[in-house]
């Protein structure tokens, strides 16, 4: 009994998308060849989402899954496996669709609520298989209804609350579902609407004004705001003006506010009723007439020298019943100088400051605009002087220059002159810097600056401050007389000189062998020094050079000379004396030699011995012998 498994596959009636409602028929076939025709069970199982949803055992080659019913819990993957005698076969998966959700039911906590409460709703889909998205609505008449949506992962209904507001009567609400099947949405039909009534905890407050809404400065007025309350627990009643909170009373009917009203009075004023999350509010506009208006200060001068009288005057145009007074501006509270519409004072430098003046007329009291008010001293005269200290520069360097005034009152401007031409103006308190950013050779040479105020005297000028313009040393070099090579013994002269540079240099000369040694320095008014070395010998030979500097303070160093001591002209006549009296007398003892041995033989050698023997005698006497 030999069998095998040609194949295993899943089959769907009447298709595989389905209208919610409909029946639907799940096949599982296996295909089995058989070695012989014998009986052979087979167990047949049907998973959905990897679930088991059926299972039979048959000697047939089909079985049915039945769903006479379907509904949209029914749409999943649905696979067939199927087992004979320890062998077993899995057909592919296959997706069924069932289309259509069933209608949500929905359910309302109360029928009936205040304002302010919230209504407690209850969304469920009782045939389907969560995930599933649930939709609430609340409708209200002549407006967009207000909706949210509540994700459910693992159960099949949802609870949201919706607030009820001021001016919701008749509420309405519903809600339908939603979900994802193979990354596509479906939605279901609506739910039943469900109708909630509202109730209102208190009426609209009444907002007045007594006597009238129309009122002069200077008047009372007092303001009445009430509701009627169904409960007194927990009401309140504010006063508000521009969202800043006047009165406000808890647990009572009424509240009332009174002030002296005031031009900054007139406006919108808003009473608010509360009790927990309920609000109704009520808007009533005042208009104050003015009863008068600002006073206007004036001041005979704005800018004057000290010890010189200042006048003040306050008035009102068309008005002349009222209280005034004087006022100086201070950060610590104003001070009063006069309780009068006038005021004259001889003024002073620490009179500088913001005046005004007050009146008051029916307890009213309006200020004028502030006045400005500068007393000023005169400036003492400058003082010009270079920020380094000395009054020099280095040529193309920059020149930083300060002035100063020790006395006047600020703000001082301050102007800076480069001989006749103004260079800057600057407005400080008590110094000004200005800067010279270049300095050239052929510039004028003369600064001053002026410092002035507002003060009657007019301006005040520096003495004149002319600067040195120092110029750098360029291209130093040095020379020798005689040059390259020089007898021993003899006398030398060096000259270091600049192309350019200011008085006075400093020179030095170096000779460099195999270290550097200063042989000479010199400062002076002038762009070259010579000095005369009185006697060269054969240790000056070597390599020269010389440095120069200034106050610019850069050291410029020269070419470098090379100078050879050679023998003076009488040493080199004495060698060549010497040499030749050798020669000489060489000369003279060979043609002896010849003479005397071209005559007799005998003679020259009785002769040579006794001059050896006497040579040889008297310098070892002497005490110096050499050999050979």
């Amino acid at each position: 009994q030999v069998f095998t498994f040609n194949a295993v596959e899943i089959k769907v009636q009447p298709s595989v998308k389905v209208k919610n409602g409909a029946s639907l028929s799940i096949v599982c076939h296996a295909d089995i060849s058989k070695s012989t025709d014998f009986q052979l069970k087979r167990n047949f199982t049907i998973l959905k989402n990897g679930k088991l949803v059926f299972t039979a055992v048959s000697d047939k080659g089909d079985a049915r899954y039945e769903i006479a019913t379907a509904r949209s819990s029914d749409t999943g993957d649905y696979e067939c496996i199927v087992e004979a005698d320890r062998k077993k076969k899995s057909s592919n998966a296959l997706h069924v669709w069932v289309t259509g959700m069933t209608k949500p039911i929905l359910t309302a906590e109360k029928k009936e609520v205040l304002e302010g409460e919230d209504v407690k709703l209850r969304c469920e889909l009782p045939e389907e298989v969560p995930p599933l998205y649930f939709f609430f609505r609340k409708i209200k008449l002549n407006s967009t209804p207000k909706e949210k949506y509540v994700y459910e992962p693992h159960r099949n209904f949802s609870v949201v609350k919706f607030s009820v507001e001021e001016g919701d009567n008749i509420l309405q609400f519903d809600c339908f579902g939603r979900r994802n099947v193979k990354l596509e949405y479906e939605n279901s039909e609506y739910s039943n609407r469900t109708l909630v009534t509202v109730r209102e905890p208190f009426i609209k407050p009444t907002l007045t004004a007594k006597p009238s809404s129309n009122i002069t400065e200077g008047d009372r007025i007092q303001f009445e705001c009430s509701t009627v309350v169904a409960q007194m627990h927990d009401i309140e009643i504010i006063l508000q003006k521009n969202k800043t909170i006047l009165s406000s009373v808890q647990d009572e009917k009424l509240l009332t506010y009174s002030a002296v009203a005031t031009l900054e009075d007139s406006g919108e004023y808003l009473c608010k009723v509360e009790q927990g999350r309920a609000s109704k509010t009520t808007k009533l506009n005042v208009v104050v007439s003015e009863l008068f208006p600002k006073p206007i200060l004036t001041a005979s001068m704005n800018k004057l020298d000290e010890n010189k009288e200042l006048t003040l005057n306050c008035n009102i145009s068309g008005f002349r019943e009222a209280n005034f007074s004087i006022l100086r501006k201070n950060s610590n509270g104003d001070i009063r100088l006069k309780s009068s519409s006038n005021l004259r004072v001889r003024v002073k430098v620490n009179d500088t400051g913001s005046y005004i003046c007050r009146a008051e007329v029916k307890g009213i009291i309006k200020e004028s605009k502030p006045v400005r008010i500068n007393v000023y001293a005169p400036v003492s005269k400058p003082t010009l002087s270079v920020v380094s200290g000395s009054p020099e520069v280095v040529l193309g360097k920059p020149l930083k220059l300060i002035c100063r005034s020790v006395m006047g009152t600020p703000p001082i401007t301050f102007t800076f002159y480069k001989g006749k031409a103004v260079k800057k103006v600057v407005t400080n308190d008590t110094y000004a810097m200005f800067l010279d950013e270049n300095v050239k050779q052929n510039d004028q040479r003369g600064y001053k600056c002026d410092a002035g105020n507002n003060h009657s005297s007019g301006v005040k000028t520096s003495n004149i401050l002319n600067i040195t313009v120092i110029v750098p040393i360029r291209n130093a070099s040095l020379g020798s007389i005689p040059y390259g090579e020089v007898e021993d013994g003899s006398e030398t002269a060096f000259l270091c000189s600049v192309e350019e540079g200011s008085w006075p240099i400093h020179f030095r000369i170096f000779r460099k062998t195999d270290r550097e040694v200063l042989l000479y320095e010199k400062s002076e008014n002038a762009d070259r020094i010579i000095w005369h070395k009185k006697i060269m010998n054969r240790q000056d030979t070597g390599t020269y050079y010389c440095m120069a500097s200034n106050r610019a303070n850069v050291d410029v160093k020269s070419r470098t000379i090379t100078i050879s001591v050679i023998l003076a002209v009488w040493q080199k006549g004495l060698i060549a004396a010497f040499v030749l009296i050798l020669i000489a007398g060489a000369v003279t003892l060979a043609l002896w030699w010849f003479l005397c041995k071209k005559k007799k033989g005998n003679e020259c050698s009785a002769l040579a011995p006794n001059l050896t023997n006497e040579k040889l005698t008297r310098q070892h006497n002497d005490g110096d012998y050499y050999s050979g």
